[in-house]
This record gives structure tokens, C-alpha cells and sequence, in this order.
């Protein structure tokens, strides 16, 4: 009941400025509900760039950004335990990942000439700031084509979709609670190497990570990377380009939609193998579904039992 009254009141915050900032009241509804639920479908060819307002592209990013938090924190806002949310780890790693990738990508496709034009700045921030915001919460929405821009912000909009957004979230990818718990014991498999008596617990939100719970985590990580190894090998060898094949398999496989090359914000998968769309739909039900919960299938011992 709380989650909906959440979603509720989001989707219907959402639609209202939207339809101050121009939308039609149609065009609104399905908008919030595609932003709220992190799917991305718009009712226009042109995504969100059939629009060109800065006003209707903030207010999307807010929303983006807002939907791919923990919802369980929206529970503790409620109940005004503030201090739950501030100390939360996940969020702030969430926010600085958002904010660096936004940096780094605005810097990449400003030109030098472009620094003393205040305009220029911001339209670069926006779009570097909707992309990435897009594209971490898996929602997939396009206000520029970024395969236009230089290959170093696509390896960064690919790190985005590795990513993902927080646990509890609709965004697909690793998720930051993974990606933030690896980080650590990465860190402290350092310091055991200079202090090899010391005890160093891996904590999370002021609470010790169990090692069976480092175990699977440490797991998940790899077999996900494997897969997108594994799946880019399977899909230049159907037929498609290699840039296509990477961003198409990192892009599915976290639910994303917009990959690279001819499957970016401009493009589509229309054109590539009959083979290929077979194996990508299969890739976006695996990563939908968790990993575990799907290979688990193909394990002797679940059909045993």
C-alpha cells in the first residue's frame, strides 16, 4: 500500500509539471508513468527532443533520478527518520557516481571556445546530466544522439549501465549496493595485504557484511561480467559490428534500451540478425529476472528436486 501511494504520488507530481511545461495531459501521463517505472517509452519518434525545452528535460531528470532511489527510503522519509537517509551509502554513491559522470562527459563535448558561452555550458551539462541520468536508471529516454560524441563518453555512459541504479529500485544493472560492497572489500583486501593480522570486516551502512553475503555478491559481479563477455563474443560472431555488439549486450542485459553504433537514441535493432534480436531478447529477460533466478534453470540439481 505504501509503495503505491508513493508511486502515486510521484507519477501525479510528475504529470502536473509537465503539463505546466507544455505536455498535453496524454502525453504527460504516459511520460511519468515511463519515467516513474524507469521503462522509457515515449509517445513521440523523437524521444524527448521532440520537445526541446530545457523546462520538460529538468523535471524528467528529476524524476529519473528520484525513481531510481531505494524506495524503501521514501518509507523511512515518511516517517521522518532523516538520519536513515543521510547515512546511507548506497545513496550518496549514487548521487557522486551521477555527478562525476556528469562532469566528465559535459568537459568531453564542450569545445575550448565554447567555455565563455554560459549557454553552451548549461545545454552541455543538460544533456550530459539527462544522458547519464537515463541511462544509470536504465529509463533509456534521448535528448542527443551521444554516439556523435567522442568514444570517451560512451565508455562512460557504458559504465552507467553496467551500473545501475540503487537495490530496491525498478532500474536494471548490477546495482550501486554491489557495486559500492565490492569497492570496499577490493579496499580492505589492500590493507590486509599491509596488515595481514588485522581484522577487517567489510560494513555497509554501519553493519558488517557477512561473508556468505560477500560470497554471492562477489559472484553475481563476475557472472555478470562473463555473460556480457560471453554475449558480445556470441553476437559479432551473429553478424553485427563490434561497437554495436557491446553497446547492444551491455544495453540489454540492464534493460536499458539505446546501446552503440546503429542501436543508439537515433537508431534501433530493426537491422540486425534475426539471430541476434533472438539471443538480445533473451539477454534482457535474464538480466529483468536476476541471474541466479535464471540459471538456476539450467542447473541438473533444480530439476532433481
Amino acid at each position: 500500500k505504501r509503495l503505491f501511494l508513493i508511486y502515486l504520488l510521484l507519477t501525479v507530481s510528475q504529470t502536473v509539471l509537465l503539463m505546466v511545461g507544455g505536455m498535453n495531459w496524454f502525453d504527460a501521463i504516459c511520460h511519468s508513468f515511463t519515467t516513474i517505472s524507469t521503462g522509457g517509452f515515449s509517445t513521440k519518434q523523437n524521444s524527448i527532443m521532440y520537445w526541446e525545452s530545457a523546462y520538460i528535460q529538468y523535471v524528467i531528470i528529476l524524476f529519473m533520478l528520484l525513481s531510481g532511489v531505494n524506495l524503501s527510503l521514501y518509507y523511512f522519509l515518511g516517517k521522518l527518520k532523516f538520519s536513515k537517509i543521510t547515512k546511507n551509502e548506497e545513496l550518496k554513491a549514487y548521487f557522486i557516481i551521477v555527478l562525476i559522470f556528469t562532469f566528465i562527459i559535459t568537459f568531453s563535448i564542450l569545445d575550448i571556445s565554447q567555455f565563455h558561452s554560459i549557454q553552451s555550458i548549461e545545454k552541455a551539462f543538460r544533456d550530459a546530466l539527462f544522458q547519464v541520468s537515463a541511462i544509470i536508471t536504465t529509463t533509456g529516454y534521448a535528448t542527443t544522439d551521444y554516439t556523435l560524441w567522442k568514444p570517451v563518453t560512451w565508455i562512460v555512459l557504458l559504465l552507467a549501465m553496467i551500473t545501475g541504479a540503487s537495490a530496491g529500485s525498478t532500474a536494471g544493472g548490477v546495482k550501486l549496493i554491489r557495486i559500492v560492497i565490492v569497492f570496499k572489500f577490493c579496499y580492505y583486501e589492500f590493507k590486509r595485504f599491509i596488515h595481514p593480522n588485522a581484522v577487517l570486516p567489510v560494513r555497509f551502512n554501519e553493519h558488517i557484511v557477512k561473508d556468505d553475503t560477500m560470497t554471492r555478491i562477489l559472484a553475481f559481479v563476475t557472472l555478470y561480467l562473463m555473460i556480457a563477455a560471453f554475449g558480445i563474443l556470441i553476437l559479432t560472431i551473429s553478424g553485427m559490428g563490434f561497437l554495436e555488439s557491446v553497446g547492444g549486450l551491455i544495453s540489454c542485459l540492464g534493460d536499458v534500451g539505446p546501446g552503440l553504433g546503429t542501436t543508439g537514441p537515433m537508431g534501433s535493432y530493426a537491422d540486425i540478425p534475426t539471430f541476434s534480436k533472438w539471443f538480445l531478447a533473451l539477454i534482457m529477460l535474464v538480466g529483468r529476472l536476476e541471474l541466479f533466478t535464471v540459471l538456476l534453470l539450467f542447473t541438473p540439481v533444480f530439476w532433481k528436486k
